[in-house]
């Protein structure tokens, strides 16, 4: 991976090129920023540019000598990956049980996609994580001596879901470093790390992608120009959603519908059918589920936002534009405010393993409420 493979970020690509050619590498940062702005890809050109024996004068790695060979097909041997996983069914796991089907994943989403990994994973209902094994591991494989540079370096994604007992493994490599390790990991939501190491950390930003950016990079994937600035206008500058829906993500398809299902069966007063709705809602799979919520939290902004009639506050697709454009006089000052914080319990409801079935029909029942208040 080069830097000039990652679109954008120019910013973030200057400060890490400065990083090593002053020779002034931390021995562990985080990259963190929201999904979709190409963390990781910036980890990993960052990781073969350090490894790079023949830099480029342009600050790129020069891509032919064998360092930048062995990271183009993910087998550099000072390289380690570390990230979460299921145990399914095992006793143990560690991330080089799915070496493999993490090497695919690298390949297929560049910006990496938490959807396609839970596939990859053969569980799209899991909540993979780091386990105390994780951390073992890489204290072994750390513990022998670099074998072909200067730096070992570990690749690790989501921090976030290292449990407390991992965490605390790694502490001591983190907070007493050996100058042959360099820890680069990258946090779509570096608030979950635990404090004690992030507190020892360097942090850079990596802030959301542009939507010129994103639909410059949709033109290039051959996507017409028309859906890729729709696209990276729904996106909110997250590249794999906008990827998602300008191919026709049928996931954000399957959100609209019970979306709109959930607000005009709770208009009508239809119990029964709402029951069955969330029996449907709750057979997604919690990740699945907790996206669903965000998805309706930010349909209820959207329609809210719609009363200012200013188009270009407006982030929707057609379809969704269409249903907004004669739902909107339905959410307003008198209940946006408790419809947003219902979603937001039933999120914190849903994360903490809380029967979904209930979860969901307690929200339609509340909406039933809330939708009439004018």
């Amino acid at each position: 991976m080069k830097f000039s493979d990652i679109p954008g970020q120019e910013q973030v690509k200057a400060r890490l090129r400065s990083m090593v050619d002053s020779d002034r590498i931390p021995h562990a940062f985080v990259l963190e920023g929201p999904a979709g702005s190409g963390k990781f890809a910036l980890a990993r050109a960052l990781a073969q540019y350090i490894h790079c024996t023949h830099r480029t004068p342009d600050g790129e790695p020069c891509g032919r000598c064998p360092a930048c060979v062995q990271h183009q097909s993910f087998s550099h041997i000072d390289t380690l990956y570390s990230f979460p996983v299921i145990k399914n069914g095992r006793q143990t796991a560690i991330s080089d049980d799915y070496l493999t089907e993490f090497k695919d994943f690298l390949g297929e989403s560049p910006f990496m996609d938490f959807n396609l990994w839970l596939g990859k994973l053969g569980n799209i209902n899991a909540q993979p994580h780091m386990y105390v094994e994780e951390g073992a591991e890489l204290l072994r494989r750390l513990g022998f001596m670099t074998r072909s540079s200067r730096y070992k370096i570990v690749l690790m994604w989501l921090p976030e879901r290292l449990n407390e007992e991992t965490a605390n493994k790694l502490l001591k490599l983190v907070e007493e470093p050996t100058g042959d390790t360099v820890f680069i990991m990258t946090s779509d939501n570096p608030r979950a790390i635990l404090p004690t190491i992030y507190s020892r950390t360097q942090r850079i930003a990596v802030p959301r992608y542009s939507d010129a950016d994103v639909a410059l990079y949709l033109v290039g994937k051959g996507i017409s120009p028309a859906n890729a600035a729709d696209a990276a206008r729904v996106a909110q500058g997250n590249m794999n959603l906008a990827l998602r829906l300008a191919t026709g993500d049928e996931e954000n398809a399957t959100f609209f519908d019970l979306f709109v299902r959930l607000m005009r069966l709770a208009y009508a007063r239809k119990v029964g059918e709402l029951r069955e709705w969330s029996v449907e809602v709750a057979g997604l799979g919690r990740e699945t589920e907790i996206k669903f919520i965000d998805y309706c939290c930010r349909m209820t902004r959207e329609s809210f936002i719609t009363h200012l009639h200013v188009d270009t506050l407006l982030s929707m697709s057609d379809a969704e534009n269409a249903f907004v454009q004669k739902f909107f006089p339905f959410i307003n000052e008198k209940n946006v405010e408790d419809i947003v914080a219902l979603f937001d319990r039933s999120r914190r409801d849903i994360i903490a393993n809380a029967n979904a079935k209930i979860v969901f029909f307690d929200v339609a029942v509340k909406i039933i409420m809330y939708i009439r208040r004018k």
